[in-house]
């Protein structure tokens, strides 16, 4: 019977310590194939970027005295768990984790991050994925930093990793996101926990005296004001691992027949209430339609 195969992939890049601490974690678990971005691609969430060009770099290092297969890859997180289902693995693969992040990835920003988009896409595929993502300081989000220390990351990344080798979750739960405090240690306590409602990283203006335009980030301050049984809460105040499942389907979680009511006499009231405006003729100095096809 054949091993395994375990694909393992992040966003911060194929040259990443946590991506390096991510093989190491599952290495005696199955055979392992690296597909990672060949540069920092955080915040890429699931996307698929048409300018990027696929290219392919072989990347493969001797890891704990095992040669390790592995490609540097021009493309999202996203596209690069797509190379590695659809073109470098030489069968299906039975896992996907992706990480370690430098940094964590906590509340309703879980969207935004590749860590977390990159195992959405092996969920998408049907196949069990996990992100994993330790708590650090922001100066190293983009970075990482040689004085972390990714013990406690490797244990549950290898803890979690093989769970969902041999137990198969819940229907509807796609991936789990695994968030390690920046103090925990091998043998700290974990919980099941929900995304906060709550904005963990908050967005502040562009830097614009600097020369920089792109909006940066503060991280969340009223750490109070999260859900007692969310992530944020979890990570932020109980010092504990937080294990969030996560599903695919972004339904809201509401009643569809009460949605449809409240939406079928809004949509009343508000062509009603408009109704004078979409009958009145169009101002002579506003073009028409037939003119703006033109």
């Amino acid at each position: 019977m054949k091993q395994p195969l375990i694909l393992v992939t992040n966003d911060d890049g194929i040259d990443s310590r946590g991506l390096w601490a991510a093989v190491e974690a599952v290495l005696l678990l199955g055979e392992v194939l690296v597909v990672a971005p060949d540069r920092q691609w955080s915040g890429g969430g699931r996307s698929m970027p048409p300018d990027v060009s696929g290219r392919l770099t072989p990347a493969s290092r001797r890891v704990g005295g095992v040669q390790v297969t592995a490609y540097a890859v021009d493309a999202s997180p996203a596209l690069a768990v797509i190379h590695g289902v659809v073109e470098l693995a030489p069968r299906f693969p039975s896992l996907v984790v992706s990480g370690v992040n430098s940094g964590a990835n906590l509340g309703i920003e879980v969207t935004i991050s590749g860590t977390v988009g990159a195992a959405l896409e092996g969920g998408a595929f049907g196949i069990p994925s996990i992100a994993v993502s330790l708590e650090m300081d922001p100066a190293y989000h983009l970075t990482g930093s040689d004085a972390v220390d990714y013990a406690a990351a490797i244990e549950f990344t290898q803890c979690f990793a093989c769970q969902m080798l041999t137990n198969q979750l819940p229907d509807d739960v796609d991936a789990l996101s695994v968030n390690v405090p920046a103090d925990a240690a091998p043998g700290s306590p974990w919980r099941l926990t929900r995304l906060s409602r709550r904005r963990y990283f908050v967005p502040l203006p562009p830097d614009r005296a600097n020369g920089r335009g792109r909006p940066g980030y503060k991280l969340m301050e009223d750490i109070a004001a999260a859900e007692p049984d969310s992530d944020v809460w979890a990570i932020k105040v109980d010092r504990v691992v937080s294990v969030t499942p996560l599903s695919l389907d972004l339904t809201a979680r509401v009643s569809t027949r009460s949605v449809d009511r409240h939406l079928r006499v809004g949509t009343a009231s508000c062509l009603a209430g408009l109704s004078p405006f979409l009958m009145a003729p169009l101002p002579a100095d506003r073009y028409t339609l037939t003119e703006i096809g033109r």
